[in-house]
C-alpha cells in the first residue's frame, strides 16, 4: 500500500487509522479475513491521486462500524473537480455517502435502466416505492415500507412458552467472551449487535452446541437449525434436488411455499446445479434449507450477505413471517442496520475489544439496547416520514447534535415505536 500510495504520508497514517489497517500491515493480502481485505481493497483506492473514485459494495463484510468509518473515508475523498461513484445495497450507509441518487431497474440478466440522479431521500423512496414519477413509470408491482406495528396484530403470537441459558465464559486461543444469562420465548426474534471479532458467531455455535462452554456450564439441548456465517456449496447436484434431499416435508409443503420458497424467487433457479449458483443465489439456497429444518430455534448468521437492497427487505420479511407463523424463536447475527431493526424484537449487545475480550450482555428492548449500540459508535438514527426507514444523521449535523445531547441515538425508528 505505501509503494502505491500517491498522498502525503500524513493522509496514508489517517486512512490505515481510520480504515483500521494498522494490525494488519504486516501481514500477507492472501491471509487477510473478508472484512481485512475489504477495508484493505477501500484504502487502496484511497490512496491514488485520481479525479474519479469508484467503488462497488465497499459496506460488504464489515461490521456497522467499520461501514460508517469506510463510509466517511469515502467521503473525504470528494473536492474540488473530485468525484466518487458508489454502488451499495446498505441503504443506511448508501444514505448517508451520498449527495445524489441514481435507481438502476429492469430484468437480471436481461436488460438494465439508469435513472436521471435524484436528492438522495427522494432517490431511495422512488427505488422503495416501485414507481419514478418523472417518468410515470412502474417498475415494481408493491411498494417496500418498512411500517411493521402491525405485526402483532397479523399472528397469532405466542409468548408462553419459555427459554433460558445461563452465565458462560469461552476461551479460543487469546480471546475470551463472557455471555450472561439470557431469556427468550416463541415468536420471538433477538438480533446480535456488535462489531465483528467480538463473538457473535461464537455465542450462535454455542447455542447450536457445535462449542462447549468453558467449565461445567451447559446449554439446554434444543433442536436447532443455523445458517452459518460462511456458506460453501459442497453438494453435487440441483437446487430441487438438494431441497428434496435436506428439507423434503418442507418444500413440498404449500404453506412453506408461501412464506418462504416463492417470495425468495427460488424458482429462478430451482434447476441450476448448486456449484454454479452466484453468491446471492447460494444465501437464498442456505435461507431456504435453514428454515426448512424443523427446529425450535433457527441461528441465522448475516443473512443480508451478498443480497441486493430488494432482496435483503424480502429475506426480512420471510425470517419475520416465518418465525411469527411456526411460534418459534430466531437468533440473527446482521450488521444491516435497516434489515436488523426490522427484524428484532429484542436485541443482544456485545461490546469489549473485538479479538480480545467481549461480553455479550442479556436481551434486552430493541430501543435500549440500539440506544446503546449507537452511543458507542457515535452515530444517532432518525425515521423517514414517508417509508418509515431509518436513516444515519450526518454527522456533526444539527439533528445529530440535538439528539446525541438528548441522549436519543435512535429517533422515530419504526420497529422501535412496533
Amino acid at each position: 500500500m505505501t509503494q502505491r500510495s500517491q498522498v502525503s504520508k500524513e493522509r496514508l497514517e489517517e486512512i490505515a487509522e481510520v480504515l483500521e489497517l494498522k494490525q494488519v500491515w504486516d501481514r500477507d493480502i492472501e491471509l487477510l479475513s473478508g472484512g481485512e481485505l475489504q477495508r484493505f481493497a477501500i484504502g487502496m483506492v484511497c490512496v491514488q491521486d485520481a479525479d474519479v473514485y469508484m467503488f462497488d459494495e465497499p459496506s460488504s463484510f464489515l461490521d456497522v462500524k467499520q461501514r460508517l468509518a469506510a463510509s466517511r473515508m469515502i467521503r473525504s475523498l470528494l473536492g474540488p473537480d473530485k468525484y466518487v461513484i458508489v454502488v451499495e445495497h446498505d441503504l443506511a450507509v448508501l444514505d448517508y455517502l451520498s449527495d445524489y441518487i441514481c435507481v438502476l431497474y429492469g430484468k437480471p440478466a436481461v436488460y438494465g435502466v439508469v435513472t436521471a440522479p435524484f436528492s438522495v431521500r427522494e432517490g431511495i423512496n422512488i427505488f422503495l416505492d416501485g414507481n419514478v414519477p418523472t417518468e410515470n413509470l412502474r417498475f415494481r408491482e408493491e411498494s417496500l415500507q418498512f411500517r411493521i406495528g402491525e405485526a402483532g396484530e397479523e399472528y397469532l403470537v405466542d409468548k408462553s412458552r419459555g427459554y433460558n441459558y445461563p452465565k458462560m465464559t469461552k476461551t479460543l486461543g487469546s480471546f475470551n467472551l463472557t455471555i450472561e444469562t439470557g431469556d427468550f420465548t416463541d415468536s420471538e426474534i433477538i438480533v446480535m449487535m456488535g462489531e465483528n471479532g467480538t463473538g457473535k458467531t461464537t455465542f450462535c455455535k454455542m447455542l447450536a452446541g457445535a462449542e462447549k462452554p468453558d467449565g461445567t456450564q451447559k446449554v439446554p439441548s434444543m433442536n436447532i437449525s443455523m445458517k452459518p456465517q460462511k456458506i460453501t456449496p459442497k453438494f453435487t447436484g440441483t437446487v430441487r434436488q438438494l431441497f428434496f434431499k435436506k428439507i423434503k416435508a418442507a418444500f413440498l409443503s404449500p404453506q412453506f411455499q408461501t412464506d418462504v420458497y416463492k417470495p425468495l424467487k427460488m424458482d429462478d433457479f430451482i434447476d441450476q446445479e448448486v456449484q454454479n449458483l452466484s453468491g446471492g443465489e447460494l444465501q437464498r439456497v442456505a435461507i431456504v434449507l435453514a428454515l426448512g429444518i424443523p427446529a425450535d430455534i433457527y441461528l441465522i448468521d448475516e443473512p443480508s450477505a451478498y443480497l441486493d437492497s430488494e432482496q435483503r427487505i424480502v429475506a426480512a420479511r420471510v425470517i419475520k413471517r416465518f418465525i411469527m407463523h411456526s411460534k418459534k424463536t430466531a437468533f440473527v447475527v446482521e450488521h444491516d442496520f435497516i434489515m436488523a431493526t426490522y427484524l428484532a424484537d429484542r436485541v443482544i449487545v456485545f461490546d469489549g475489544q473485538p479479538s480480545v475480550k467481549s461480553r455479550a450482555n442479556k436481551p434486552e428492548s430493541l430501543l435500549t439496547g440500539c440506544n446503546r449500540f449507537l452511543e458507542s459508535l457515535d452515530v444517532t438514527f432518525r425515521r423517514d416520514p414517508n417509508t418509515y426507514r431509518p436513516r444515519i444523521n450526518k454527522l456533526n449535523s444539527q439533528l445529530d447534535n440535538e439528539q446525541k445531547n438528548a441522549g436519543n441515538y435512535v429517533s422515530h425508528v419504526p420497529a422501535l415505536s412496533a
